[in-house]
């Protein structure tokens, strides 16, 4: 195996591993890596047919899916270049989307391209279904009557472990076009690199231990660059089999999932993990016979041990750690996971580093940090003490975006004149490069004195109180407020009524200002009446709230 080339990673496991189970859709087929490997073929066979070339830009548009995995995995190993469209995004963006990058082909479910105008979608030559890869629709006859000629095992030739050859790139080769789903606008395009890539890859290899066989479940959307590297292309590059989740993965469905399929590594946001606690935990922890209990510690140490071996039990009893990334996670959520010694791990990182910045396993990882930079990246940050004073943080390395497409003026303020990536979030670490992160430097609010005021962490701890489902801190007139919007089930389980829902939020008020500094005070809580707008990563966009 060449660990200096991204594309033969995966040719390699292909080979290695023809006969073991590739992907499977939950509750549906699955196929072994020998039979996505005759697919991938046949596709490439289509492509050379229609005249597609490497370099050329090549969209998909669906959920997690086994045919999604195989097309984005024949396209990268044609040369071309990937554009992974979130299916949450609306017609509009995604129509956007594919004229911006000068995508030329589409992958796409039936029911998604159906909601989509073709003419304003005039550089497509050609759509293919991700059911089943049928023609769904081609610029004309001929080239529709291509593919479906050419989509069989007797034009494409039959795939063979000793024929299994895939396209490579150069290290700096743009790999994939990822529109993040920004908080403050319209998406931007971050092309991200094979050396990028490559690099995350050998990163979680040497890092977290997978082999061959064993199973992973998918259900962060392989659109985003998170799910894409940790669920799909590190697992494949050792023979894991991966089971997607093919509908919109709810707490529920997710833990059914991890049940069934008793995955061996996880990947989490702290949404799913912040209710759990607070649906299963909390509620037992807070009876008055359990905080009586709480109190003695030798039984204090059995509760513990009970409440973690539900807890290991509810992910299927059979995972390594559970890795959390893509937002800030509760303190008290963190702590108390901690305390009864449960097995998980923060990483950060972001889509413009495509997208590892910092991880540490479990077994190492120090409370309240966002774990430690890799080893193939560098870290600064830009303020005169980076030990105690909050700055921007900085990155500079192998998995560094290319830029943004199409946007100069964003890829220079992003990237500076010598190659450090501003990363918008603030932070400090310690002297063994264990980042901490206080906020987003464009969210930062200042206080009466000048002090900054970083509304993440006010958020994480309202969150935690009762009726609290989400909630945005933002300035109004000088003061601080909160926005809050308040748990469905929670209000129908207790129906509190909306005086005693009111009350209920002033002493949340009380009890959160008692956690906050003297500068940082909630002047008031705002009950909203519908959940805030998020983003298709289901991040909330705050610009339309502060």
């Amino acid at each position: 195996m060449q660990q200096d080339k991204l594309i033969e990673l995966f040719a390699q496991s292909f080979r290695d591993n023809w006969s073991l189970p590739a992907f499977s859709d939950y509750q549906g087929s699955t196929c072994t890596y020998g039979e996505a490997a005759q697919i991938i073929r046949q596709i490439h066979c289509c492509f050379r047919e229609i005249g597609l070339k490497k370099g050329d830009k090549i969209a998909l548009l669906g959920r997690n899916s086994s045919n999604w995995a195989i097309s984005f995995l024949a396209i990268s190993g044609y040369g071309a270049v990937s554009i992974p469209i979130l299916p949450d995004f609306n017609p509009e963006d995604i129509t956007q989307i594919l004229n911006h990058s000068e995508s030329v082909f589409l992958f796409a479910a039936d029911n998604l391209f159906d909601k989509l105008d073709r003419e304003k979608i005039p550089g497509i030559r050609g759509v293919i279904n991700l059911t089943d890869f049928s023609a769904l629709s081609f610029v004309n006859q001929e080239v529709k009557d291509r593919w479906k000629k050419y989509f069989t095992v007797e034009h494409a030739g039959k795939s063979s472990p000793d024929n299994f050859i895939l396209e490579e790139f150069q290290s700096v080769e743009l790999a994939i076009i990822s529109y993040t789903s920004g908080t403050s606008g319209f998406t931007k395009g971050v092309m991200i690199p094979a050396r990028s890539l490559l690099s995350n890859v050998i990163y979680a290899r040497e890092h977290m231990p997978l082999k061959a066989g064993d199973p992973i479940v998918s259900f962060l959307p392989m659109a985003h660059i998170f799910g894409l590297l940790f669920e799909f292309l590190f697992p494949v590059s050792v023979g894991c089999h991966v089971t997607f989740l093919t509908k919109p993965p709810t707490p529920q469905i997710i833990v059914k999932a991890f049940q069934e399929v008793k995955p061996k590594l996880i990947l989490s946001v702290p949404l799913v993990i912040e209710k759990i606690y607070k649906k299963r935990i909390l509620p037992a922890l807070e009876k008055p016979v359990v905080k009586f209990l709480m109190k003695v510690p030798v039984i204090q140490i059995i509760l513990h041990k009970k409440v973690l071996a539900s807890l290991v039990e509810t992910f299927g009893g059979n995972f390594h750690e559970i890795v959390i990334g893509g937002a800030p996670l509760s303190k008290e959520v963190e702590l108390f996971f901690r305390k009864i010694k449960f097995p998980f791990t923060i990483g950060y990182g972001m889509t413009e580093c495509g997208p590892l910045i910092s991880y540490e396993p479990s077994t190492s990882f120090r409370p309240l940090s966002a774990g430690r930079l890799v080893d193939r990246m560098e870290v600064r940050i830009d303020s005169v003490d980076p030990f105690s004073q909050v700055g921007e943080i900085l990155v500079k390395g192998a998995h560094v975006m290319l830029g943004y497409y199409k946007n100069e003026k964003a890829s220079t303020d992003a990237i500076d004149s010598d190659g450090w990536l501003h990363t918008g979030d603030l932070g400090i670490i310690d002297a063994d490069n264990f980042i901490y992160i206080k906020g987003r430097s464009k969210n930062m609010l200042l206080g009466s004195s000048g002090q900054n005021i970083y509304p993440e962490e006010m958020e994480a701890r309202l969150s935690n109180y009762p009726f609290v489902l989400e909630c945005v801190i933002t300035e109004r007139e000088g003061k601080l407020v909160a926005f809050v919007f308040a748990d469905p089930e929670q209000l129908d389980a207790e129906k509190p009524g909306e005086n005693h829902l009111k009350e209920i939020m002033a002493e949340n008020l009380i009890q959160v200002n008692k956690e906050l500094p003297k500068y940082a005070q909630l002047s008031s809580i705002i009950l909203v009446d519908k959940e805030f707008e998020k983003t298709p990563k289901r991040n909330i966009k705050r610009y339309l709230y502060t």
